[in-house]
C-alpha cells in the first residue's frame, strides 16, 4: 500500500509564513543590499567625484557570535555608529557620516545619539532611506559650493554645544 501525504495544508503554512516574513521589520540582508547597492554606484562614480575613494563602511551592526562581539568590543567598536563615513571637509563640516536604513527602517536611540554627538563636534550626520538617497546626500554634499544653499546641517560659528543651522 502506497502512502500519500496531502501537501495543501503545507502550501498554506508556507504562504502564511512568507507573508509574515514580508510584514516584518526589514532585516540586516535589506540594509546590506542597500549599502552594497551605494558602493557599488560610489565605485562607478570615482571618476566624477574623486573623494568617493574615501568612502567606506563601519561594519559595526549586524549578529554575531558572543566571541567574536566580545572581541570586537575590546577593540573599540560601539553601537549605534552610522554606517558609512566619508571623511572630505567641506562647507565647514569635516565630514559625512550616514546611518543607512531600508525605506521602513528606524534609527535606534543609540545611532541617533550618535547622530547628534558627531554634529556637535562638526561632521555632517544624517539618515538616509535606501542608497538612492544616500547617494542625493552624498552628492550633494561633496558638490554644494559655498556659495549656493546646502540642506546639510553643520554647526554654526558658536561653541561645540551651539545651535546647528543650514550650511551656507
Amino acid at each position: 500500500m502506497q502512502h500519500t501525504t496531502n501537501i495543501a495544508p503545507l502550501r498554506r503554512v508556507t504562504q502564511h509564513a512568507r507573508l509574515a516574513r514580508m510584514r516584518r521589520r526589514p532585516s540586516h540582508q535589506d540594509e546590506h543590499a542597500e549599502q552594497a547597492a551605494l558602493f557599488r554606484w560610489a565605485e562607478f562614480a570615482r571618476s566624477r567625484l574623486p573623494e568617493l575613494a574615501l568612502l567606506h563602511a563601519i561594519p559595526n551592526g549586524g549578529h554575531r557570535h558572543k566571541a567574536t562581539a566580545a572581541r570586537l568590543k575590546a577593540e573599540g567598536v560601539k553601537r549605534g555608529v552610522p554606517d558609512v563615513c566619508l571623511p572630505v571637509a567641506r562647507n565647514g563640516a569635516h565630514g559625512l557620516y550616514i546611518e543607512l536604513k531600508t525605506e521602513r527602517g528606524k534609527p535606534t536611540p543609540e545611532q541617533l545619539g550618535w547622530i547628534r554627538a558627531l554634529r556637535r563636534q562638526g561632521y555632517a550626520a544624517e539618515v538616509c532611506r535606501g542608497w538612492e538617497q544616500a547617494r542625493s546626500m552624498i552628492e550633494h554634499y561633496l558638490t554644494a559650493g559655498p556659495h549656493r544653499e546646502s540642506a546639510l546641517v553643520v554647526p554654526t560659528s558658536s561653541t561645540h554645544g551651539g545651535s546647528y543651522d543650514q550650511a551656507a
